[in-house]
């Protein structure tokens, strides 16, 4: 029996002991955090507030309810959002800008103090608003598509300086999207329209005047032939008019020959009545007749 008393002893020792155990493991599990890769911490403490040091990554102490981690991913992540602005001729356009954004490590603790966790959402839509709208009003709404990388350059730049003063890195600003308003492709439409019908009548009248040229040229050419066929006629004759009249014949000759509907006919006045010998010596040809012995 008096190994009782010993026994809840030793058990109630184990019991104490395990409690003191777990004590202190709740304990250094509470003094214990880990940045993981890609982020940074800031700590908040109760006394001294947010702490100016930034921790990096692994395993790191703290005390417990004094202390207390925030963690930032400090990757670049990507923002779009769009923007409807006012051109400088007064035409609405729609833009999409993407932006790569990380925030200032060194700089970690003033943007937690000033913006806190959520500094990208809160700053990067107002500011990229901001900057596109000042741009664009700079510019007529035909030169945003002429002009797009001077454009895309004043809007990087711009954004670029304007995150630096939140204590935001872009790495990276691009107008992937820009469209008009209906009214304004309409009339970007109907423009070109009138300048393709501008550049058919320019054709059709270059193609007039240039035809208008060939018919006086040909006139020219054929008032130059008459004149010379009358000198020659009128210093040699009538002999150059035979002579074109023999080759016309002799060609009309040629043609009848290959014709299979041309039919010869015998020679004396029966040949004559048929092929219709006018007055004058004259032959008239007549095609499709039977054959006469």
């Amino acid at each position: 029996m008096a190994g009782g008393p010993a026994a809840v002893s030793f058990l109630t020792n184990i019991a104490k002991a395990a409690a003191g155990l777990g004590a202190a493991a709740s304990l250094l599990s509470a003094s214990l955090y880990t940045v993981d890769g890609g982020e940074r911490a800031v700590i908040f403490d109760r006394f001294r507030g947010v702490l100016p040091e930034t921790v990096g990554e692994g395993t790191h102490f703290l005390v417990p309810w004094l202390q207390k981690p925030f963690v930032f991913d400090i990757r670049t992540r990507p923002h779009n959002f769009s923007s409807n602005s006012g051109t400088k001729d007064l035409q609405m356009v729609n833009l999409t800008l993407r932006l790569l954004s990380r925030p200032d490590v060194v700089h970690l603790p003033t943007i937690f103090t000033s913006l806190g966790l959520e500094y990208d959402d809160k700053v990067l839509p107002s500011i990229g608003n901001e900057v596109l709208k000042a741009v664009v009003a700079q510019f007529n709404a035909d030169q945003l598509l002429t002009e797009r990388p001077h454009v895309s350059a004043l809007v990087r730049d711009a954004l670029i300086r304007r995150a630096r003063e939140f204590n935001i890195i872009l790495d990276d600003v691009a107008i992937t999207h820009l469209s008009y308003g209906i009214e304004f492709s309409q009339a970007v439409e109907k423009k070109q329209v009138a300048q393709q019908e501008a550049e058919r009548s320019k054709f059709l009248v270059a193609k007039a005047e240039q035809e208008r040229r060939a018919a006086i040229v040909r006139a020219e050419g054929e008032s130059e032939s008459a004149r010379l066929i009358s000198e020659a006629t009128a210093a040699a004759g009538t002999g150059l008019i035979e002579l074109r009249r023999i080759e016309a014949a002799r060609e009309i000759a040629a043609e009848l020959a290959r014709s299979p509907n041309v039919a010869y006919v015998p020679a004396g006045d029966n040949g004559r009545m048929l092929l219709g010998l006018n007055a004058a010596g004259g032959v008239s040809l007549v095609t499709d007749v039977a054959l006469l012995n």
